[in-house]
């Protein structure tokens, strides 16, 4: 029976009992509080997919609680700027924040390996690890050093490699070019001879029509193709090897998540998860549409030569053996995250990939 028509078929009973009526209904009607929370996306709304993380989580919640839990979002720029979302939930300026972890990286390298960093797990080795595995604990109390509890809750699986004005042909190619990029990704390409540069979405495209920068990378063929990046910069590479996935998560103030009910704990956490699994059907079966229009409207795909992929796998074991010898935390993630890519690689070689090989040789061939 839902608890509207409990409390509607309950009122003569509890008014027959005299003494009994004015405790039992207010204890039931206490039970499912109106709680108004607000939520700070790092994501612009025309994102569909990304800020629909967290319009999903708010709808989700809403329906679980039968509208007692509301969650207000907003996009980035309307509260805080979107880099600054996580700060507005740390401090408690809203309840929670949508963002990705590796945003943070000035504050400590480590915030990286909660959303991804180069050469690290894909899609389902990071949610393995953070949900299931070693990461579950570590990145809970890591974050909570922070001032946060923080839930996975959206991705966009691999990444391309980003938009590039002139064609990149060897690593000569990258000496002083300023790249937009998030992350340790980064430190990779600097320690290559690029500048990385960190700015906000909105400002990508014309940073790159003007030639501020001469090159950026944002997420994958759907939202790039939103931003309109190929007009300005037609050349498209892959793989995005300092994004193989990127996990985003639902960022709690801690104050706010110990006074929410218990109940609202739970729905928040389903809604969270329901969020993870969209997001990345969302963009599976987005991005091959939006791939093939795109190279419609002149953009130029072109793989990474192998010169760039080696001497970046190289420069990315560089850093990490650096930031783990003066970051204990950086060290205990990285080295755990290590650990998982090696084991679960080996049963992925026998599975996924197997099959995945399988399966492109034969469309080929037929």
């Amino acid at each position: 029976m839902k608890r509207r028509d409990f409390l509607k078929n309950a009122g003569p009973l509890t008014l027959a009992a005299g003494v009994a009526a004015p405790l039992a209904t207010p204890a039931l009607a206490q039970s499912m509080p109106e709680v108004n929370w607000r939520l700070v996306s790092s994501f612009p709304a025309n994102l569909d997919v990304l800020y629909g993380c967290s319009t999903t989580l708010a709808e989700t919640v809403a329906e679980i609680t039968e509208g007692k839990f509301k969650i207000q979002t907003f996009s980035a720029g309307e509260i805080v700027p979107g880099l600054q979302a996580f700060d507005a939930a740390a401090n408690g300026t809203v309840e929670v924040a949508h963002s990705a972890s590796y945003y943070y990286t000035g504050k400590d390298p480590a915030f990286a390996l909660g959303t991804h960093v180069p050469f690290m797990l894909s899609t389902r080795q990071q949610m393995a690890w953070a949900e299931q595995g070693e990461g579950r604990e570590m990145l809970a109390e890591f974050y909570d050093g922070y001032g946060v509890v923080a839930f996975p809750g959206g991705n966009t699986s691999t990444q391309m490699g980003g938009w590039f004005r002139k064609e990149i042909a060897s690593l000569d190619d990258l000496k002083g070019l300023k790249f937009r990029i998030s992350g340790l990704g980064g430190r990779v390409l600097e320690k290559l001879g690029a500048v990385p540069q960190q700015i906000a979405i909105s400002d990508i495209y014309p940073s790159l029509e003007r030639g501020t920068i001469d090159a950026a990378e944002f997420n994958g063929p759907y939202d790039d193709e939103k931003l309109g990046l190929y007009r300005v910069a037609p050349h498209y590479y892959y793989p995005g090897f300092w994004d193989g996935t990127s996990m985003q998560h639902f960022f709690v103030g801690k104050s706010a998540w110990e006074q929410l009910p218990e109940g609202y704990k739970g729905a928040f956490k389903a809604a969270a998860a329901k969020v993870q699994v969209t997001s990345i059907a969302r963009y599976d079966t987005l991005n091959p549409a939006a791939l093939r229009r795109l190279v419609a409207n002149g953009a130029q795909l072109h793989s990474f030569p192998v010169e760039i992929l080696d001497a970046a796998y190289d420069a990315t074991m560089e850093i990490y053996e650096g930031l783990a010898a003066e970051n204990p935390w950086f060290d205990k993630m990285w080295k755990s995250q290590l650990a998982f890519q090696r084991d679960v690689t080996t049963w992925n070689q026998v599975s996924e990939l197997a099959y995945d090989q399988v399966v492109l040789r034969e469309l080929r061939r037929g």
